[in-house]
């Protein structure tokens, strides 16, 4: 609904204007790293997995299919708004952090304030790259649900170290994805997103070491 109201130079310089802002929350998520050594190695391999497996080509498929279902073909926004919200709406601290709460003590209230954060940037989005904004809605669903019912097994891992570390590494993918809304670069940020999964591998295996 606000899309209509919007000229198309307006938009664009809305988006650039959102893109800051998503790079300054992943500077700022970025700089809380405990190890930086360790969020490097683990957005290394995360990228080499990411390439092998193509997690960005098959995100952007999706959106894709999504786009042609709903018979939206505005130049390509459909599966770039999808993609765009869907890593910043998972990648996060509040998304793992706030998942982790809920699914062990049933505290919902950081998902409650990040769903309220959610909803503004979803709006925001929307009215810059249209509907498939709101499809991201899936993928998140299906993330926080997943880190939610497996809160248990994962409690023994969350230390505030690691925890520090993969807010970190968040940071620094959710900084690329804001360098790609300004227009700056063409980053793979979701072929890095193996990184997130490698890094508590990365540290266990450090700790074992005694490194």
């Amino acid at each position: 609904m606000l899309r209509k109201g919007i000229p198309e130079n307006m938009s664009r310089t809305m988006q650039d204007g959102l893109g800051l802002l998503v790079l300054a929350i992943g500077i700022q998520y970025g700089c809380k790293a405990d190890n930086l050594a360790i969020v490097a190695l683990s957005l290394a391999t995360g990228a080499i997995i990411g390439e092998w497996r193509q997690w960005e080509a098959r995100l952007e498929q999706w959106g894709l299919y999504l786009q042609n279902s709903f018979g939206n073909n505005n130049g390509g926004q459909f599966a770039k708004g999808f993609v765009t919200a869907t890593l910043l709406f998972c990648v996060g601290a509040m998304a793992v952090i706030g998942s982790l709460e809920d699914g062990l003590t049933g505290n919902y209230q950081i998902l409650l304030v990040k769903s309220i954060l959610d909803g503004i940037f979803s709006m925001l989005f929307a009215a810059s790259m249209g509907l498939g904004v709101l499809f991201s809605a899936f993928p998140v669903l299906i993330y926080q649900g997943t880190i939610s019912l497996g809160a248990g097994f994962l409690k023994p891992l969350m230390t505030d170290p690691m925890l520090n570390n993969i807010t970190s590494c968040g940071g620094i993918i959710i900084a690329g994805l804001g360098l790609n809304l300004i227009g700056l670069t063409r980053i793979r940020v979701a072929n890095l997103l193996p990184g997130l999964i490698i890094l508590p591998l990365i540290m266990i295996l450090f700790s074992f070491l005694s490194i």
